[in-house]
């Protein structure tokens, strides 16, 4: 309100400071990881427990070293691990398992449906698609039992349409005809050991998504989006600056 531009800038590069000290909670929690990106190769990476982000890291692409690295600097740090919740990166629940084995892990049931979306879109065209989508979309309202019978009972109803194959005939070689309703399928049955997580520990209250990640994403991102036209070395700045004292 009267005050230019430039005075603004300097008044955050002179006030606006990170520790970069690691929040230590004193008793075991649901650490929640998901990463976010501004462009397609400018992101950070959090990890997050009890409405409070703990350590995080600027990223340009998303890789499982990136996760192992701020979890072990957790473990280090002395933070005590009741559940993860993880997002769709594929290696993450491999290497979180590998390190953690006794550890219980939620995969994001939002971010299946997600994946499920990516291969058939919200209005698949074959019916085979549009009734595994309609069952995917159970996830947050129904139980592990229930859900893998329903599953079962569409692979079995359908596994002669998914086995149809489609002969190129120049080359003479072959590829599956419905090849992302296969991939839909094989993703929820890959990922169902751990979509149903949070149900099987109801006393350790684990959250069935990263929600609270998504949501603090959107809410950072609207604050700096109020500045816009900053250099990228002030917006990470200011970014930093929203992380630790969110």
């Amino acid at each position: 309100m009267g005050v230019c531009p430039r005075t603004l800038k300097n008044y955050f590069d002179d006030n606006c400071f990170v520790t970069g000290e690691i929040h230590v909670p004193q008793k075991p929690v649901n650490v929640i990881i998901d990463a976010t990106f501004f462009t397609r190769s400018d992101g950070v990476l959090v990890v997050r427990a009890n409405s409070k982000n703990l350590i995080w890291k600027e990223i340009e692409t998303e890789k499982v070293e990136y996760y192992e690295e701020l979890i072990l600097m957790l473990e280090a740090a002395g933070v005590l691990f009741s559940a993860f919740v993880i997002d769709g990166k594929r290696g993450v629940l491999h290497m979180l398992i590998r390190k953690f084995p006794d550890t219980p892990v939620q995969y994001c049931q939002f971010h299946q449906l997600q994946i499920i979306t990516r291969y058939l879109s919200k209005k698949p065209k074959l019916e085979a698609g549009k009734e595994l989508r309609r069952l995917s979309l159970t996830l947050t309202k129904t139980d592990r039992e229930t859900f893998t019978t329903e599953l079962k009972e569409w692979y079995e109803k359908w596994s002669d349409f998914l086995a149809e194959k489609t002969i190129n005939p120049i080359t003479e070689r072959w590829h599956f005809t419905h090849k992302r309703l296969r991939s839909a399928y094989r993703s929820l049955k890959t990922n169902l050991p751990y979509l149903f997580t949070n149900l099987d520990y109801p006393e350790l209250k684990i959250p069935n998504t990263t929600n609270s990640c998504d949501g603090s994403f959107a809410h950072w991102k609207g604050k700096l989006g109020v500045h816009r036209g900053l250099k990228k070395e002030r917006r990470n700045k200011m970014m930093n600056y929203l992380l630790e004292n969110s």
